[in-house]
């Protein structure tokens, strides 16, 4: 009996996959040399999702999505250029084994530019379609929701095939991003109606129609972070100052000293969900889900109270991050005192939304708490002193004062502050407030 429990140890503790575990019982010096890990590039992170999807995790739609440097390299590189004179021969030249961008100048012509195997570089593609190339599946964010079907109604503004992530293969792992990513015959077409031009160089480019726009933070994805200034990334990975609006046909200016290498904590916007790339450097930095559960304990083991009921609040477990617990804090949001639940000072005349805070008087929105459970959104390992306001989304003093300085695009033109937990548009003067516990009277 004990000589069969053997492999299952094995099986438990080294986590190798079935193959692996043959040749481990097979090969006496795999032992001695044992699989290393495989290399992490970073890790995408959905705004919006408190440490999952709505309905569950399933597959490539996710919250996060993890770029591992492949078994193979996949990445390609621009080759030969083709000037087709009709649509029928450009579609004979982007032969269906092979990468190629199309660019339709007129009825008359389509210039094809073939791509080649690249062997130092990966590839990893995001957008809408669930298509075997896309890597990442990303739907719609709609702020708050907490279910699915909140977001199949609408119609999505997500390209298909939104973007590439480029990753080299060697050290430092540099990740660019590009524009638009190729489809199930591998390619890229842009239509006639696209923005695309010809470059001083002879070659072409353009965008997508509702672009992929970029923000790089200043002084990287740390407590000293300041927003940087959002760009555009074209099809061949050139940055551009925004359109006039989303989907204008006229291009930005180009931005000659900038480019489209990805750095710890910049953000991706693809029209309808924004992403943050955190490299596996800063990553390492960055609080664990066991840090933070350690500080929900901490708190709820310092007992706070509520000033009225004196009945002993606490944070209800990360798993249960939807359901209102009866212990569960809530806060005046014009205060920031925080008590239990209660049906009192409700002001009728408005609208039952506003209530009087027993302590001060002040008379604001009344929300229940949530602890913020993305570690990737945290800028530092702070105690949960502070919330997002109106959703009432609790960090450190840091991460909610970073987030709130960040203009997040949304809809054609317009950008607003959110809470990265939930997506919904900040309120008030700072779009946060600071919490006041009270703590136990004996």
């Amino acid at each position: 009996n004990n000589e069969k429990s053997v492999p299952q140890l094995l099986i438990r503790d080294l986590k190798f996959e079935k193959k692996s575990l043959t040749k481990l019982m097979f090969s006496p010096d795999q032992e001695n040399h044992p699989s290393k890990a495989p290399v992490k590039y970073g890790e995408l992170i959905v705004l919006g999702y408190n440490g999952s999807l709505p309905n569950g995790d399933r597959g490539r739609r996710k919250s996060r999505f993890a770029l591992f440097k492949r078994p193979k390299a996949n990445g390609v590189k621009p080759s030969t250029v083709h000037i087709a004179c009709t649509p029928q021969a450009a579609k004979a030249i982007s032969n269906k084994d092979q990468h190629s961008i199309s660019y339709t100048l007129s009825r008359a012509q389509t210039v094809v530019v073939e791509y080649t195997h690249d062997s130092n570089t990966d590839m990893f593609q995001i957008g809408r379609s669930t298509e075997s190339p896309i890597d990442f599946v990303v739907t719609d964010t709609v702020p708050g929701s907490q279910s699915n079907s909140d977001t199949q109604s609408v119609q999505s503004t997500i390209s298909r095939f939104a973007c590439r992530i480029i990753c080299e293969r060697n050290p430092p792992f540099t990740a660019r991003i590009y524009a638009a990513g190729f489809d199930s015959s591998k390619n890229i077409f842009l239509g006639e109606k696209a923005a695309k031009w010809k470059t001083s160089d002879g070659q072409m480019d353009g965008l997508t129609t509702n672009g992929v726009l970029v923000m790089h933070p200043r002084n990287g994805f740390t407590e000293d972070s300041k927003p940087g200034v959002w760009r555009e990334i074209s099809v061949c990975g050139n940055v551009f100052s925004l359109r006039e609006t989303r989907s204008a046909q006229q291009r930005g200016k180009m931005v000659e000293n900038e480019t489209n290498q990805l750095q710890d904590g910049s953000l991706i916007d693809l029209c309808g969900a924004t992403l943050l790339w955190r490299t596996a450097e800063g990553l390492a930095r960055t609080p664990t889900v066991k840090h933070l559960e350690a500080l929900r304990q901490e708190i709820n083991a310092a007992r706070p109270q509520c000033p009225v009921g004196f009945n002993t609040l606490a944070f209800p477990s990360m798993k249960r991050k939807d359901v209102v617990d009866e212990k569960q804090p809530w806060v005046y949001l014009n205060c920031g005192h925080v008590h239990g639940y209660h049906n009192w000072g409700n002001k009728e005349e408005r609208d039952g939304k506003d209530r009087e805070c027993p302590m001060c008087r002040s008379v604001g929105p009344y929300v229940p708490l949530w602890l913020g459970c993305e570690a990737g959104f945290y800028v530092d390992a702070g105690p949960p002193t502070h919330a997002f306001s109106p959703c009432g989304h609790v960090c450190s003093e840091k991460t909610t004062a970073y987030w709130s300085q960040i203009p997040l695009p949304h809809g054609t033109h317009t950008f607003h502050a959110a809470c990265p937990f939930c997506a919904h548009q900040l309120a008030g003067e700072q779009g946060y407030i600071r919490l006041i516990f009270q703590g136990p009277l004996d």
